[in-house]
Parts: C-alpha cells; structure tokens; sequence
C-alpha cells in the first residue's frame, strides 16, 4: 500500500483519538471508500489499548447487510494481528428463540444492526437494557463498571431509540460517515476530505459524463475500458446504474434499460437487477432478482450479492435503487449511471462513492502508470461531486454573496459616445 495512504489514515485515527479525550461527542467524516472501517477498528484497538474498561457499540445499517460486512472485517483484522484487542460480536436475532434475546458480555465490540432495535423488536424488550445494565453498572458488585462508547457507523441516519438510552449509559459517540448530517450538529471534527483521498491515490477521481449521454451512451463507454481494465488490472469491471423507486422503476426498465441490453450488439453482456425485496408489508417485490446469468440465477439472494462483489465476478452491469447507497461494497465498479434524479445530496454522495473505490490499493505500486491511471479513474453520469460545483462571488446591492452554480450571460454594452446615431443633446 501507499505510503501516503498509510499516513493519511494513520493521521485521521490520531486525531481522532487526541480529541475524544474530554469530549463526549465528536464526529469523523471521511468519503466513502477511504478505508473508514478499517480507520474504525484502528481507533477502537488503539482505545481499548490503553483503557480496559472501555466497551465499543457500533450502530450499524441493517439494509446492505453492512453490521454484518463491519463483524467480518472486525473479525479478519483481529484474525491477521493487525488489531489484537479487538473481540468482536454482532448482536442479531438469529441465535435466539421467540421469546427472548440474550447478549454475552464478554466481548468489547459489540455490531449492532440498526434495524434490530426499533420500537417493539426483540432487542427492545427488555434485552438490550439487561446487557447494558450488566455492562455498566457496580451496585454491590453486580455488574462490570464499564464505560460504553458508542460508534455510529453512517451517522446521517437517524437513531432515535438507540439514542434514548445516551444519557443514561453512554459515555462517549464518536459518528462516522462520508456524509454526516450537519442540521443535527454533526460537523465534521476530523476528516479527510474528497481532495487529499484522491491526491493520496486511496479514492478515484471522478470524469462527469456529458449531461445529454444515454444508458446505452454509458454501456459502449463501459464496453470500450472493460478489455484494458481485465487485462491491465485483472479486474471486470462493473457499471451500476440506479433506477427510481416505485412505480417508475419497472417503466425504466422495461422501456429504458432492457431494450438496449437486449440489442445484438450487447448481448455478451452479464446484468443483474436487484432491488428493496419487499414493496409492501407482506407482498415480495416481483424485481427483486433478474438477471441473464445462469450462475447468478442459481444461487442464494446474499450468495448472488457476494458472487457480484468479487473482482472475477463475471457480472458486468448491476441496476438497482437504493440497496448499493447502504454498504454493499463492490470495488471493482467504475461507472455510475443515474437514471433517478434525486433531490438528497447525502444521497448521491454516497451512491457515488460506490464506484470511487480503488480495485487495486493495497498492491497499487506494482501497477504500470497505464494502470494507475485506469484504477483512480471513475466515470459518472447524473451526479455532480460537491467538490467539483463551482462557486460564484457577485455584489448585489453592495452585499457580496458566493451563489453555486450560477449561471451567467454577458452583453457588453458599448458606451453611448461611440454609438453611431447616438446625439448626446437630443438625450438629455
């Protein structure tokens, strides 16, 4: 790995540790694919290093499976000696029966499924109180005196239930997120920016494409890179195109989308839908699973995800709504194309920065500069990266005012004198 990647990860987790010590509160914003899960788990050893008495809970997202994508890289860094003190478990519902849930305490770093502790969940009644009372409480020597800090993994979302147990057994939040929700006072603390991860080599640049292009625009720039990045990278590469939700979402499908993927000339081409698996309470979206390829078509739903992620996946486009916006990692993808037009900027950041991953980090080096070039190179169509929109200073009436994407026109008036038929009596 990179020198300077090794060192701006090294320098965020410092930072952040330097600044919890007297703060109750403190957020961490790094973009997405810059190694914030492993910059997480080098925050908690270092923590756990020094302070026994330290319990971490990190609050994960349910959909896109990321508290369990979170355990398992918990667990293989541990595995490899990277981070010793970490003994991870995740809580989930699976290894319990109907009636109850019961959480072991002898781990310090406990994946929470965000999803596990909404309002009348089995977590909620009453299992999720009885750890935590067992964790930090020490009446009469009951109890293990410890001190909870919570990590809130993608903290632009709300968690209001876990947050009503804050006051009473939480000793620090530390938020993590590419894009943290500042209405909620989540002002970055420390980060790394889109600039100095690009310049590092850890993300990919990003080449916006022409706001007229097509899908099928999209899919011949795709053909075009996929034999150089096979053969230069040892990587298929991926295009994710995201459709809208609801009604809309089957209508560009079969009408925007199929009809090109079915055209002769795009036929060696391997595509897979996947979408949210139910619409309603009790009713399976029929959108579910669709793809043209007989492996995929033959395995399990979460066996299909993991088949896609692999850097040989033989799978080329992946259409979906929101399931790739929420931890579901596929670093070989290098092309978005947005057919929703979405009005949530944290939204399209982080679906943007499922494409921004580079498929070749930690051996990036030996690559030849053709190579680099290719792997720190992604191409998006739709979405405009907050670093790369403009800004304008203008004064109105005196006040000076920065207005993004400002669109102007000039007409340069020419003085009344040199106006041919111009006659300065007559005017005034």
């Amino acid at each position: 790995m990179l020198q300077e990647v090794i060192e701006l990860q090294d320098s965020a987790v410092s930072s952040l540790v330097a600044k919890i010590e007297g703060r109750q509160e403190i957020t961490f914003r790094a973009p997405t694919g810059s190694g914030k899960t492993y910059m997480m788990a080098d925050f908690m050893n270092r923590i756990l290093s020094t302070h026994s008495d330290v319990v971490f809970l990190v609050s994960s997202l349910s959909k896109g499976d990321l508290a369990k994508q979170n355990y398992e890289k918990f667990i293989s860094y541990s595995m490899r000696g990277e981070f010793k003190e970490l003994n991870p478990f995740l809580i989930n519902t699976d290894v319990s029966d109907e009636e109850r849930l019961f959480i072991p305490d002898q781990y310090n770093v406990y994946v929470l499924p965000r999803d596990l502790y909404k309002e009348d969940s089995l977590l909620m009644r009453g299992a999720m109180t009885d750890f935590l009372q067992r964790i930090t409480f020490n009446i009469f020597g009951s109890g293990m005196n410890k001190r909870i800090y919570v990590i809130k993994d993608e903290c632009h979302q709300a968690t209001r239930n876990l947050d009503s147990l804050s006051s009473t057994f939480f000793s620090k939040i530390i938020n993590f997120s590419a894009t943290p929700n500042l209405k909620r006072g989540q002002a970055p603390d420390v980060q790394i920016t889109d600039e100095e991860a690009v310049n590092a080599k850890l993300i990919k640049r990003v080449e916006i494409g022409n706001e007229e292009d097509t899908v099928e625009d999209a899919i011949i720039k795709f053909e075009e890179i996929k034999k150089d990045y096979r053969n230069l990278l040892g990587v298929n590469p991926c295009l994710i195109i995201q459709i809208s939700n609801a009604s809309k979402a089957e209508e560009e499908i079969n009408n925007s989308i199929l009809p090109i993927l079915d055209k002769a000339e795009h036929q060696e081409l391997k595509w897979m839908i996947i979408v949210d698996s139910e619409k309603k309470k009790g009713t399976k979206d029929p959108l579910l699973r669709k793809t043209n390829d007989s492996v995929g078509e033959k395995l399990p739903i979460q066996r299909w995800k993991d088949y896609a992620k692999e850097n040989l996946s033989t799978i080329d486009i992946i259409i979906f709504k929101m399931v790739i916006s929420e931890g579901w990692d596929i670093p070989r993808a290098c092309m978005l194309y947005q057919v929703r037009d979405t009005q949530s900027k944290q939204l399209d950041e982080q679906v943007m920065g499922r494409v921004r991953r580079n498929p070749r980090l930690l051996d990036f080096e030996s690559l030849s500069e053709q190579a680099k070039e290719l792997a720190t190179t992604a191409w998006v169509w739709g979405i405009v990266p907050e670093s790369q929109k403009r800004t304008y200073r203008v004064v109105l009436a005196g006040q000076m005012y920065t207005i993004p994407q400002l669109q102007i026109k000039i007409t340069r008036l020419k003085p009344f004198d040199k106006k041919k038929d111009f006659d300065i009596e007559s005017f005034i």
